[in-house]
């Protein structure tokens, strides 16, 4: 006797040529469970202020200076400048036309370490990306600054991405992408490499992410925390900016609340993450 539908199934339950379903198995949390009582205290809440404040202390020690900041912002918003002039009135410029440029990185998202005085700007360009072009407007943009202010002395530097131009105590990085519809044209030995090229597409993605959700200054310690024990222990290298960011929004707003949590408390989660 041959029982209907027992031909179609596999061991399991799982049908032929079919998949099982996914089952996300969710790591214990105990911050999460804190709110239910679940697990209640055995011994009173650890008095941690000295904890806190030698957090807070290294956050102040590794943020930068306010003359810092100040000639980090001076130097982007000339580069800024300069590039909005060729958006508008590009004239006699014909080495390549820019679509658009974004603020990203570190200084756009306030989170900026001492010893790194450095701005980042991504500049969409609607035209191809050669080598060429790009050696042209970063020489260009060099120029214009030179003759806005002769008196300061500026240097450019050309790069796989891009290019830089650094004052005596500041630097601005210029990330070269183009618009989605150049990437099908691309050629190795004329462009940009076009996986360097999208990574400063998700890096304006990154940016406006962290504009809209992780603007809490409880994140913006954390980050910079975390990238202070990257740059002091190797085990922490393979940490990537964008990875520091999510951890950081994790361990601070992964409550029942949504609510910012104490720095102190933030740093020890992410230890348990």
């Amino acid at each position: 006797m041959v029982m209907r539908g027992a031909g179609n199934r596999r061991r399991g339950g799982m049908r032929m040529g079919g998949f099982r379903s996914f089952v996300p198995h969710v790591p214990f949390d105990l911050v999460l469970c804190e709110p239910q009582n679940v697990f209640p205290r055995c011994r009173p809440v650890p008095d941690e202020t000295a904890f806190t404040q030698a957090l807070l202390k290294r956050n102040q020690d590794i943020s930068p200076t306010a003359q810092e900041q100040a000639s980090v912002l001076a130097l982007m918003q000339k580069v800024n400048q300069m590039m909005d002039n060729l958006i508008v009135a590009p004239a006699s410029f014909e080495a390549c036309q820019i679509e658009e440029i974004r603020q990203v990185g570190s200084h756009k998202k306030g989170t900026m370490i001492v010893g790194h005085n450095v701005a980042d700007i991504v500049a969409i360009l609607k035209t191809l990306p050669t080598k060429e072009a790009i050696c042209a407007l970063s020489t260009k943009i060099l120029e214009d600054m030179r003759a806005c202010d002769p008196n300061e002395v500026l240097t450019m530097a050309l790069n796989n991405g891009g290019f830089e131009i650094s004052s005596a105590d500041a630097t601005v990085k210029v990330l070269i992408s183009t618009i989605i519809p150049n990437f099908k044209k691309l050629e190795p030995d004329l462009h940009l490499d076009a996986k360097v090229m999208q990574g400063h597409l998700t890096a304006i993605r990154h940016a406006r992410w962290f504009e809209e959700t992780a603007f809490h200054s409880s994140i913006k310690v954390l980050i910079r925390l975390l990238r202070d024990l990257r740059n002091r222990f190797d085990g922490f290298r393979p940490l990537s900016p964008w990875i520091i960011d999510l951890l950081s929004h994790y361990a601070t707003l992964n409550n029942p609340a949504r609510q910012p949590l104490p720095i102190n408390v933030a740093f020890r989660y992410r230890d348990g993450i």
